[in-house]
């Protein structure tokens, strides 16, 4: 049961942080946190949730002043009665990762690719304790375990990129503990992550938190975490706090038409059903994807990484195929395969003609029917190009466009169906939201008017209420032009609002396969039964609770 539902002995009331009239600005824009009023009690979790822009973590990180020089901060952060706004840095230093420590969102940015595991834990411990040598690596060793690390010892000299996505995590969380922190700090720690693997995250941030007695500030968008792990929520839009109180009372009676809209924000519904008689689009015949693994001096062959073992489909024009399963199942992969960006062996038929012996010259007339959309819509849109050279590009290359003008007059028409203004098109991509960026990707691809979009993660890195907004668009989109859809995504709940059937793989291979009600409503095997019951214990869909009980 989520800590919202229960009847749970509360910490006591013993402020170990308060935060009085927190105003931030940067420059001449408005404030991006305008007066924020908030205490922690010693134990408790605390939710702080909001959309992006919302202030959230502009207010974490104002705690410790690890804003940018240029920040212009009034009020007052107050830890154990002392005032770190005020504080001297060697004051700060010894709070920093000490007493107060921050788990952020994307570990790979966070973690030093140029040092192992170790050396970057164990900074942090000569920093604050002065441990080195031997018995650094024994509290090392100690805090892998604490976090679900494999045979740790083993793992010291690893780098960062030789771990999976929850592994760096887990590691992120060790450094956090290094120093048994009075407040941890969580900013999205699990919004990258697969389901399953968010809920062992949150898990294990629970167990840690019982057995230490920390206190918990969790920065999220995701309303079924919040359920599930917080005491009490804060609510914030436009830099300031405009809903507060005890999970269960904000879950139940929300008095802020914001919270009541975050709350709302889910996708639901379907897709529109296939038209009758639909054309196949795509059809893969035992597809394979196996990577080679070369070593030695003569770099022979002495093994290989099997990304796709064996996988079957087809896909009609107007149908949605959804392929779910964790990170390395072979999901990005398959859709690159299919799009002939990587080799694979196997039959690969597009548009009734088998592609996969043809060579560049022959392939890239079929090229403009096949489009992807990228899971982050910040790295894949140029910083260095226009939306009119983004959104166009396409058509010059394939040369669907006569001149400027009359490419600009395609770009408009692009821009209008994902419901931008073209007036914007001659504007960059940081004039623009998330949400928009991921609009102007979607142009990009359909400004081609392709047969098949490949969509790897659309939604993953969007706000609730943006995602909702993008589903409805590309139901919108298939509705109207009839295309076919590769959707990969880990988010049960997309998955079950776009797509018409669902294909669920694990390790590279097909464990499942069939119509996304079936699949939800009578999951066969027990990979796709525990991602349901994941994903129902994030509180991701309540739809799936009898499904994944009675399965």
């Amino acid at each position: 049961m989520s800590r919202a539902g229960e009847d749970r002995v509360r910490p006591p009331e013993r402020h170990v942080l308060s935060i009085r009239d927190l105003t931030v600005a940067f420059g001449a824009a408005p404030p991006a946190v305008k007066g924020v009023s908030l205490d922690l009690a010693a134990g408790e979790t605390m939710a702080l949730v909001g959309e992006s822009g919302s202030g959230k973590s502009v207010t974490a990180l104002s705690t410790v002043r690890l804003l940018p020089a240029e920040a212009r901060v009034t009020g007052e952060v107050l830890y154990r009665g002392e005032n770190l706004l005020a504080a001297s840095e060697e004051a700060l230093r010894r709070v920093r990762g000490n007493r107060i420590s921050f788990i952020f969102q994307e570990p790979m940015t966070s973690l030093n690719p140029l040092h192992t595991i170790e050396k970057q834990i164990g900074e942090s411990l000569a920093l604050h304790q002065g441990l080195t040598g031997e018995a650094a690596r024994r509290r090392i060793v100690e805090l892998l375990e604490k976090v679900g690390i494999r045979d740790p010892k083993n793992r010291l000299q690893d780098y960062p990129h030789q771990l999976s996505g929850g592994q760096r995590q887990r590691v992120m969380i060790a450094m956090a503990l290094a120093n048994d922190p009075d407040i941890l700090i969580a900013d999205e720690p699990t919004t990258a992550l697969d389901v399953t693997i968010q809920a062992q995250i949150l898990d294990l941030l629970a167990q840690i938190q019982r057995e230490h007695g920390m206190t918990l500030l969790f920065i999220t968008h995701d309303l079924g975490i919040v359920r599930r792990i917080a005491d009490r929520v804060t609510v914030m839009k436009d830099g300031e706090v405009v809903e507060a109180g005890d999970a269960g009372a904000v879950f139940s009676r929300p008095r802020h038409p914001y919270t009541r809209k975050l709350l709302a924000a889910e996708p639901r519904g379907g897709p529109a059903p296939v038209p009758e008689g639909a054309e196949e689009i795509l059809g893969a015949r035992h597809l394979r994807v196996w990577f080679p693994i070369r070593r030695g001096l003569l770099k022979r062959t002495v093994g290989h990484v099997k990304a796709v073992n064996d996988a079957s489909f087809t896909l009609r024009e107007g149908e949605t195929l959804g392929v779910v399963g964790e990170s390395g199942s072979g999901k990005t992969t398959l859709a690159l395969a299919v799009l002939r960006l990587v080799p694979s062996e196997g039959r690969i038929v597009f548009l009734g003609q088998d592609i996969q012996a043809l060579r560049s010259k022959a392939l890239r007339p079929l090229r403009r029917h096949m489009q992807i959309v990228f899971q982050d819509p910040y790295g894949s849109l140029s910083p260095r190009m226009t939306v009119a050279e983004i959104v166009g590009e396409g058509l010059e290359i394939h040369g669907l466009a006569g001149n400027r003008a009359e490419r600009e007059a395609r770009v408009a028409e692009a821009l209008e169906e994902v419901g931008l203004d073209p007036a914007m098109m001659h504007r960059y991509p940081h004039e623009f939201s998330g949400g928009q960026r991921q609009r102007i990707a979607i142009a990009r691809a359909i400004v081609l008017k392709p047969r098949l979009v490949v969509l790897d993660e659309p939604t993953s890195a969007l706000d609730m209420t943006v995602q909702v907004q993008i589903v409805e668009l590309l139901r919108d989109l298939q509705r109207r032009h009839r295309l076919a859809f590769l959707f990969i995504s880990h988010d049960l709940r997309v998955v079950r609002a776009l797509s018409h059937r669902i294909m669920v793989m694990r390790a590279g291979d097909v464990v499942e396969e069939g119509p996304a009600e079936a699949i939800f409503e009578r999951p066969s095997h027990p990979y796709t039964k525990a991602l349901l019951a994941a994903a129902l214990n994030l509180g991701s869909d309540g739809r799936d609770a009898v499904a994944v009980q009675d399965g």
